[in-house]
């Protein structure tokens, strides 16, 4: 059986492909559990400044497995809880929607910063035909990435959108040929393990705050004035003077 997933980490840039495309990438219980684990085990690196996520075969990811986990206790929902952590992540995230994208892998997409999605692609959220209440949590990240109205037709409506519809409503940042998404996901994985990763983590974590309501904003300020005073500012101002690419390092 292949796994679930892979993980391959060059340099400062982290990759995870969901494996599963003869089930459209849909997680059972386990595979939720080992993604979250990977998730943290992410997090906890300082040497990472970017993550894809992305899949294998015609959809990006199905969300949970319905045939395995319904008629659990889903009160303590792991899906939510690995999606949470994902968001969470200190630096940015860049999903790479391989292929359609439905139901809890929504939220998987949502919960990144960036979304690049692929020509032909479709998003459908069915649990309201199956009798599901969908996570707050989601139905949350959903709201604040697309606005009340599209949030509404994809949980209420159960509309299925295209993929110019999802670039129109903000679901897609980005929309690319097929044969294109893999050299595209580099180049903007690239651009940002250019940055300095330290202004960039620090501006992720207000932004996300903000989106929350939840600013920290003395936080916020120390993190900012200190900048100025940063061996990345430094360096910055002196390749500008030097006419060359800076190299940050995160000090």
């Amino acid at each position: 059986m292949p796994l679930a997933f892979i993980l391959d980490v060059q340099g400062p840039t982290a990759t995870l492909t969901l494996n599963r495309p003869e089930k459209h990438n849909a997680l059972d219980m386990d595979e939720i559990a080992a993604l979250d684990g990977a998730i943290v085990e992410l997090g906890q690196r300082q040497d990472l400044r970017c993550l894809v996520l992305t899949g294998t075969g015609k959809s990006f990811c199905a969300g949970a497995n319905l045939t395995v986990v319904s008629g659990q206790d889903w009160h303590d929902n792991p899906l939510e809880r690995m999606t949470d952590r994902l968001e969470a992540l200190p630096f940015p995230t860049l999903c790479a929607l391989n292929g359609g994208v439905y139901g809890g892998g929504t939220d998987v997409a949502l919960a990144c910063d960036f979304r690049l999605g692929v020509e032909g692609m479709k998003c459908f959220i069915p649990p309201a035909r199956l009798g599901v209440h969908y996570p707050p949590g989601g139905l949350k990240r959903a709201v604040t990435r697309l606005g009340l109205g599209p949030a509404k037709r994809l949980f209420l409506a159960t509309e299925t959108m295209d993929a110019a519809e999802m670039l129109r409503i903000g679901f897609l940042d980005w929309l690319v040929p097929a044969a294109s998404l893999t050299a595209r996901a580099a180049e903007i994985a690239g651009t940002i393990v250019d940055l300095a990763p330290s202004a960039v983590r620090g501006m992720k974590r207000a932004l996300n705050e903000i989106a929350a309501g939840e600013l920290d904003r003395a936080a916020a300020v120390e993190r900012s004035g200190a900048s100025f005073l940063s061996r990345d500012h430094g360096e910055a101002k002196a390749a500008l003077t030097e006419k060359r690419k800076p190299v940050f390092t995160g000090d």
